[in-house]
């Protein structure tokens, strides 16, 4: 029998506020551990929360961005549970009242035949919580120590409806989702400070079975890859146990990274009851129609808005209109190559290939990249002036990188201006022709291999600045005459 599986993903993501959700305390990350708590956050008795207006202004941006219904009239709740992190044993969230309703998000995914393709996946709910403070354990060998610097910090827990349908969907998902949150500016998504965090539900079910299959919460995920690869061993664990003729329990399930493997944290009958309610120290308000709009006037073009406009305005294939657009930073610097006079496709191709690459090796974000937009436009319109070759401006780059001299400088400096001349060419043809008598007659048998041995003879006498074009243009001519 053949299985699909069903996959829904929570995903939290840190608002950038300078201060908590319901105090003035500081969001700082890396501060000395419980340097930024308060009676607030800490949930002294008598202590009242006051809702931050920036972090409610960033939710709503991103409701509005996600397409999602904002609410008219919202309130906050506690949800309660006792864990050492959590000082006041509940934590302030929305239950019923959310300020973001049912939304979707357009995403470009690939399928198992590696077709890409669209696919509209809904958002169930996307509400503000406060964040629980942080267990210390590592070195620790009596207990453990908290930190509560993190508790209070202002969150958006992002819910999808159980619409994605392979590990795959799941990583585009994520990825789109990521790249609208930084386009809005709402967040830095930097997972390794843990400003995004996510929580993948999923089960199986026959296919053609409409009944979802008894779902499992896998938790402790920290990277989109990590998703992937968790998903993928939930859907071949639960495939597996089904046609053994287990039943699947609906559990919370962690990851381990190092064994590849899922395993049980808790049943559901051991599962929280958060005993939601009102709180009742916020009292439920109406967000006025002109702050929704005001708000909704500020929104940037949208990635996926943007990856349309670039297939069109610039004529660049779908797939490296949807890599550009996936970082915000990234897509400006494309834009601006342009802006420069640089060919559309030259500078796709060679963002994507050399100068990530470089940037890659280097751990260097593309913010910080060490040649500026301006500049890497400067060295591709000498490539496609014929000025330099492909293989020399791969060097060049490196040289800008290092230097922060600009192309057409280290270009002159070092002599490396490709040779055009169509008579020194021919020349440097015809005497690789004649110092190579095996290779022609390889060539001339059939053997296409044989034309790389000239070529390079050809290069080594030019010093490598032949114009390859033009090299092989003159080459086949002399051979076939």
């Amino acid at each position: 029998m053949n299985y699909e599986p069903v996959i829904g993903l929570e995903v939290h993501v840190q608002l950038k506020t300078w201060s908590k959700l319901f105090c003035s305390c500081s969001t700082e990350f890396g501060a000395e551990g419980n340097s930024h708590t308060c009676p607030v956050c800490l949930g002294w008795p008598g202590s009242l929360p006051v809702l931050n207006e920036a972090a409610l202004k960033l939710g709503i941006r991103v409701g509005l961005a996600l397409n999602c219904k904002v609410a008219e009239r919202l309130k906050f709740d506690r949800k309660n549970y006792f864990y050492p992190d959590l000082p006041k044993a509940y934590q302030i969230s929305q239950f019923d009242m959310p300020v973001n309703g049912k939304g979707e998000l357009l995403i470009e995914t690939k399928t198992a035949d590696g077709k890409m393709i669209e696919r509209k996946i809904g958002i169930t709910r996307a509400h503000l919580e406060e964040d629980a403070g942080k267990l210390l354990h590592e070195g620790i060998t009596d207990g453990s120590l908290v930190d509560y610097n993190r508790g209070g910090i202002p969150l958006l827990e992002i819910v999808s409806e159980p619409d994605l349908r392979s590990p795959q969907e799941a990583y585009d998902y994520l990825t789109a989702l990521k790249a609208i949150l930084q386009y809005v500016e709402v967040s830095d998504c930097d997972m390794e400070k843990g400003s995004l965090r996510c929580d993948a539900n999923v089960s199986v079910r026959p296919v053609g079975q409409e009944k979802f299959g008894t779902k499992v919460e896998i938790k402790n995920l920290n990277s989109f890859k990590m998703v992937q690869k968790a998903i993928q061993y939930e859907i071949e664990r639960q495939t597996e146990a089904i046609e053994g003729g287990e039943t699947i329990v609906q559990e919370t399930r962690l990851w381990d990274d190092g064994k590849g493997t899922t395993f049980s944290m808790r049943s559901k009958e051991e599962a929280h009851d958060y005993r939601y309610f009102p709180e009742p120290d916020l009292v439920p308000f109406t967000l006025s129609l002109e702050l929704v709009k005001s708000i909704e006037a500020t929104l940037p073009e949208l990635p996926m808005a943007r990856a349309k406009r670039f297939i069109k305005e610039f004529g660049i294939p779908e797939y490296d209109a949807y890599v550009l657009v996936q970082e915000k930073k990234l897509a400006e610097y494309f834009e601006a190559c342009v802006r420069e006079g640089a060919g559309a496709k030259t500078a796709s191709n060679w963002i994507q290939t050399e100068l990530l690459a470089m940037l890659n090796a280097k751990n260097i974000a593309i913010e910080d990249c060490p040649v500026a937009s301006k500049e890497f436009a400067g060295l591709l319109k000498l490539v496609e002036a014929g000025t330099v070759s492909g293989k020399t401006a791969k060097d060049v780059l490196q040289e800008m990188a290092a230097t922060g001299k600009a192309a057409d400088v280290i270009v002159k400096e070092k002599g490396l201006t490709q040779v055009s001349d169509t008579g020194l060419i021919e020349k440097a043809v015809e005497k690789a022709i004649a110092a190579n008598p095996v290779a022609v007659a390889e060539f001339k048998a059939g053997k296409q291999k044989a034309l790389g041995a000239l070529v390079g003879a050809i290069m080594k006498e030019t010093q490598g600045k032949a114009n390859p074009k033009i090299v092989n243009e003159i080459l086949q001519k002399k051979l076939q005459g």
